[in-house]
């Protein structure tokens, strides 16, 4: 291999960071390796070396959206992108697999995956790994969340899931406590959750809040 080859790891976990910098040393040895803190350093280190190897967890990332993730991936089109998340909603998924540089493999993946999306994503070309094939390849499993919930319900899940009580929802929304306990009471029927934690965690992978939004 006669580039000169490097990854950019973008994740916020040290153990995460400090396992593929193992397996990159492994497999890699004269490669470098950078740690981008935020998108912004990361748009810094590709303007650098614009044919880097990018390694995102994007649930853990400061994009705001899937299409800001798009517009820099376009930014970026000589780089090759592996998302490497723990979760990631079907949605996200269908929408990030049309882009070719973009690989995607999971925190629960064997090793002998995680290694293959590397080697792949070196020799410039985008590995997926096989539970994602295969959800990939049916049809899409879940409905889109505004097939399930009305636009209000949705506008609550969201704060809901922001942290928000009920009594602060309805001063809000400008609307009894009644009413949004009825609400909440058909959000979480309909979804098929029984507590905050649960409808947080299906707001983020459907994609109505953002990790960024969560943790403020």
């Amino acid at each position: 291999m006669n580039r000169k080859l490097l990854f950019a790891i973008d994740d916020n976990q040290d153990i995460t960071r400090a396992g593929l910098r193992g397996y990159i040393s492994s497999l890699f040895p004269a490669a470098q390796i950078a740690e981008p803190a935020d998108r912004k350093a990361l748009a810094s280190t590709l303007s650098d070396s614009p044919d880097a190897v990018v390694i995102l967890d994007y649930t853990l990332s400061d994009f705001n959206s899937v299409d800001e993730l798009l517009v820099m991936v376009k930014r970026f089109q000589h780089a090759q992108w592996i998302l490497f998340s723990a979760e990631l909603s079907e949605t996200f998924l269908r929408r990030v697999s049309g882009e070719d540089n973009i690989g995607i493999i999971l925190k629960e993946n064997s090793a002998e995956e995680i290694i293959a999306a590397l080697q792949a994503a070196a020799d410039r070309r985008r590995y997926i790994c096989r539970q994602i094939e295969s959800l990939l390849a049916g049809a899409p499993s879940q409905p889109d969340i505004a097939q399930v919930l009305t636009p209000t319900e949705i506008e609550i899940l969201r704060l809901i899931a922001r942290g928000k009580t009920v009594k602060e929802i309805a001063a809000e929304r400008i609307s009894s406590i009644h009413t949004v306990i009825t609400h909440k009471k058909n959000i979480f029927r309909k979804l098929g959750v029984n507590n905050v934690y649960e409808a947080t965690k299906y707001a983020i992978r459907a994609g109505i809040l953002e990790m960024m939004e969560y943790y403020i």
